[in-house]
C-alpha cells in the first residue's frame, strides 16, 4: 500500500501536494478540528530546492505557494520538527 492509498483510507478528502508525498509525516489530530495531512516544513524546502531553486526562493516559494495556500477544509499543514540532537534536560519540578 502507498502512503496515498493509506491516507486515502484514513479520509479520502484530505489535499495531498502533488510531488510532496515523501515529505508526509502524518495526519494530525487535534480536539475540536478537523484532521488535515502534516508535511515535514525541511523536507518540502528540500524538494523545492530540488526543482532548482536557491534557499531563499524555495523559502518564498514555499510561503506563497504552499503555505499560505488556503485549498478547503482539508488543507494540509507543515510542521517543523525538532532536530535529533535537540535533548530535554530532566523536568523542572516546581
Amino acid at each position: 500500500m502507498n502512503i496515498r492509498d493509506y491516507i486515502a483510507d484514513i479520509n479520502p478528502e484530505f489535499l495531498l501536494m502533488d510531488g510532496f508525498d515523501d515529505c508526509i509525516l502524518g495526519v494530525v489530530t487535534h480536539c475540536g478540528t478537523d484532521q488535515f495531512v502534516i508535511y515535514d516544513y525541511d523536507k518540502v524546502i528540500a524538494k523545492n530546492i530540488s526543482h532548482g531553486m536557491t534557499e531563499e526562493e524555495a523559502v518564498e516559494y514555499f510561503q506563497f505557494n504552499q503555505e499560505c495556500a488556503y485549498v478547503g477544509e482539508y488543507t494540509p499543514g507543515f510542521a517543523v520538527t525538532i532536530p535529533n540532537e535537540i535533548t530535554i534536560d530532566s523536568p523542572s519540578i516546581r
